[in-house]
């Protein structure tokens, strides 16, 4: 019987078969590895995955009749949790496993950035994230300072991931077919970050971004000094899309609240 896809739940099933193992292939499964597929649906990726692991693995589900067809499929093979990925304690489970994770999933499309900025949270104790998303978000990941796509996610997945395209989707590779174009991408965690990460990073992020069109002069006045601008070197009368991410956290570090986060 083919699972119904819920509305509410943001599902999309994948079942192109060839997208399926060029997921897999891609996240080069190894003896050992920590495996937590987001969503698995009906547990046709979850299939393959378990078949590359060659033991078993975990899984987060939020919806429950999927998650009890997922149990009786897949027995002990699959440690499943049924819950909410947005509220799932990931380095709580890799305490458990007895090291990081790596995460694979077609994430819902409709809670993608803030599940995005949750599993940042969890950094720490992650490898990587191998994730279908909606195009148009793979692009803003992996936007370059300047372009259109360039924004808050870019700048606020900079300082602790590596971000690799690997291919696009067609809305006909799911079931029932999405709106949009999809992409997979490899999300790599880097051992350190890039450069120190003041308290006030995100505050600042989300104000410069919260309306593109201003100056950052006027953007960031109730948070950033104006002589903060010309000690770090950056232009007050710039848009905040020129800026590359270590602007941002050097103007971060000048605000009141620019402790630096070791």
């Amino acid at each position: 019987m083919r699972p119904v896809a819920r509305k509410r739940f943001g599902q999309h099933f994948l079942h192109d078969p060839g997208v399926r193992q060029r997921i897999v292939d891609a996240v080069g499964v190894r003896a050992g590895d920590r495996i937590v597929e987001i969503g698995p649906g009906p547990g046709a990726l979850t299939e393959r995955l378990l078949a590359a692991a060659g033991g078993r693995i975990d899984a987060i589900e939020i919806d429950r009749d999927l998650a009890a067809s997922l149990a009786v499929r897949f027995g002990d093979a699959l440690a499943l949790h049924v819950g909410d990925a947005l509220e799932f304690d990931f380095a709580a489970l890799a305490a458990q496993r007895g090291g990081p994770l790596r995460i694979v999933g077609n994430l819902p499309y409709n809670i993608s950035t803030p599940l995005l900025f949750h599993l940042l949270g969890a950094a720490d104790h992650l490898v990587d994230l191998h994730v279908m998303l909606q195009k148009e978000v793979v692009d803003r990941m992996a936007a370059e300072p300047g372009s259109e796509a360039y924004g808050r996610l870019t700048v606020m997945l900079a300082p602790r991931l590596d971000i690799t395209r690997l291919f696009d989707v067609g809305p006909g590779a799911f079931q029932p077919p999405p709106r949009v174009w999809s992409a997979v991408a490899r999300l790599s965690v880097l051992p350190a970050p890039r450069f120190p990460v003041p308290e006030s990073f995100a505050a600042v992020v989300a104000a410069a971004f919260s309306q593109r069109r201003k100056t950052l002069r006027n953007s960031l006045r109730t948070l950033v000094p104006e002589e903060a601008f010309r000690a770090c070197g950056v232009d007050p009368s710039a848009r905040p899309e020129t800026l590359p991410p270590q602007a941002f956290a050097a103007l971060a570090a000048c605000t009141p609240c620019g402790a630096v986060i070791p």
